[in-house]
């Protein structure tokens, strides 16, 4: 099944709470919201129940990004912890509303190896895990997001190896990020061909346009969001591979026009022949 709808509540509705947002996503006739934690986790556990009750009851699928300000490659102890601390209270909001994926991007570099970046990022996944466990989450997945600057941790490459070594870490494939990092190139069969060996039910992934800065050949670094009529990157190949594959699949829309986007890949798997439920 696709599974279509914005990043945060959508730019149309009138009353900005998250409850609205899933109403307002419904009546657009599109299926999915990520609710945005984007500097901290101010939705109560109450909150966050009630958003998923209603989410079941209209057939709109939940997830959650974690606030931005997360580093699991952080040699400062206090910062470090307080990272692994948003991801967790993210995590706890998604069990509480049904979403079964809690998105963060990983952490930056700095000056770590990218094999010291990478144990960094492990170590504090399984960390963040165990006290999910402790705290009854076993609901949630910690979905690592692949990123669009050389600068930080997240490579398509870097996050399938976290996912396969640690039971409970699941990818997040932004295609945009990836095209960037790329300097403007993406092979949508190969993407998916990497990730094969996670055997993955579901994959959950962002899109949007995006305009990069070129560092060297083959490498870039995202500048911000274009609408997807940009063709950067082109959003048809990538629809016509999924129904190939029959992937069962979340896109949400991160383009600056996030809801009138997500009902233009609508219209695009329309086209295609999809129908949606």
């Amino acid at each position: 099944m696709i599974f279509l709808g914005p990043a945060g509540v959508p730019l149309a509705c009138k009353e900005r709470s998250t409850t609205a947002g899933v109403r307002c996503v419904s009546e657009l006739g599109l299926n999915a919201l990520e609710c945005e934690f984007v500097r901290r986790v101010g939705m109560s556990n109450e909150a966050a129940k009630e958003v998923g009750e209603l989410a079941e009851r209209l057939g709109v699928r939940l997830s959650v990004h974690c606030p931005y300000f997360v580093n699991l490659c952080s040699s400062d102890k206090e910062k470090l912890e307080a990272s692994k601390k948003r991801i967790l209270d993210s995590t706890e909001r998604a069990s509480f509303m049904r979403a079964d994926i809690a998105v963060f991007h990983p952490g930056f570099y700095g000056s770590l190896s990218r094999e010291e970046a990478y144990e960094a990022v492990k170590e504090s996944c399984l960390d963040i895990l165990d006290r999910m466990r402790s705290k009854g989450i076993r609901d949630v997945g910690l979905g690592l997001e692949t990123t669009g600057k050389q600068t930080a941790f997240g490579t398509l490459e870097e996050i399938v190896r976290i996912c396969e070594e640690v039971k409970g870490c699941v990818p997040v494939v932004d295609w945009a990020h990836i095209y960037a990092r790329n300097a403007g190139r993406i092979d949508y069969v190969r993407v998916f061909d990497e990730l094969r060996p996670l055997k993955l039910k579901h994959l959950h992934t962002h899109f949007t346009g995006v305009e990069f800065t070129v560092i060297e050949d083959g490498k870039g670094n995202e500048k911000h969001h274009l609408e997807i009529k940009s063709n950067k990157p082109p959003f048809k190949p990538l629809a016509e591979e999924i129904l190939r594959r029959k992937i069962d699949i979340t896109i949400i829309s991160e383009s600056p026009i996030l809801e009138k986007d997500a009902l233009e890949m609508k219209r695009v798997f329309e086209r295609l022949g999809y129908k949606f439920k």
